[in-house]
C-alpha cells in the first residue's frame, strides 16, 4: 500500500472523525486491501472483503461523518487496524 493510501486509511480512523475524505479515495484504499467493489443501480458502493459484504452511499464529493464511522466499523470488524497493519 502506498503512502497516500495509508494516509487515507489513517484518516478513516482519526479522532475527531474526518469530513474531508472522498469516496474515490476510499475506493482506492478498499482495492489496496483486496476488496471486491461494485456499484448498484441505486448509486451505492458494494464492498466485499473476506466474504463479508456491505454497501455504502457513493457520494460524489466528501463522505459524511456518519458514513466514515460505518466504514471504520466495517474495517475494524475485518481486523484492519492502520497503526498495526499499515503504519505511516
Amino acid at each position: 500500500m502506498n503512502h497516500r493510501h495509508r494516509k487515507i486509511l489513517h484518516a478513516l480512523f482519526a479522532h475527531p472523525v474526518s469530513a474531508n475524505i472522498t469516496m474515490r479515495d476510499i475506493e482506492a484504499v478498499f482495492r489496496e486491501l483486496g476488496a471486491e467493489l461494485g456499484h448498484t443501480h441505486a448509486g451505492k458502493l458494494v464492498v466485499e472483503i473476506d466474504g463479508h459484504k456491505v454497501s455504502f452511499h457513493s457520494a460524489h464529493h466528501t463522505v459524511p461523518k456518519d458514513e466514515v464511522q460505518q466504514i471504520r466499523r466495517f474495517l475494524e470488524a475485518r481486523d484492519i487496524v492502520p497503526e498495526r497493519n499499515y503504519p505511516l
